[in-house]
């Protein structure tokens, strides 16, 4: 499984954190052990004094595909949820001074707690639905 994470898609959290607003998204992976297991408590981790969350919109995609014209991507997913994406902030903050990736501060254990998944059916609109 992938997790592929989208960073800086929303103006006004990059500029609460005075970040620059890239022209494109910032792309970043989680691994599988990022995902916290249902009903279990999220733990503070040990090697950070600045944990932040942000709550997100998650898209399980269901299908394999590439160079997918966007007319067409509301075909390859089939579930969605709210996820919390945890940041080991003050880790994220040395990386990017040093200008080196940042996956430390954001694909910790535990740093990914996912609702249920419904089906997209469920939602209205479904090809109205837009990822940007």
């Amino acid at each position: 499984m992938k997790i592929i994470c989208i960073g800086r898609n929303y103006v006004a959290h990059a500029k609460e954190l005075n970040n620059p607003v890239p022209e494109k998204p910032v792309f970043f992976m989680k691994p599988d052990t990022a995902l916290l297991p249902p009903h279990n408590p999220f733990f503070y981790p040990e090697f950070s004094n600045d944990v932040h969350y942000e709550t997100e919109l998650v898209i399980k995609i269901s299908k394999n595909g590439r160079h997918i014209a966007e007319k067409f991507a509301y075909k390859y997913y089939d579930e969605i949820t709210v996820g919390i994406d945890f940041t080991a902030r003050d880790l994220q903050a040395e990386c990017k001074k040093k200008g080196l990736p940042w996956e430390i501060a954001k694909a910790f254990d535990f740093s990914a707690p996912l609702g249920k998944f419904l089906p997209i059916e469920n939602f209205k609109e479904k090809k109205t639905f837009r990822l940007a």
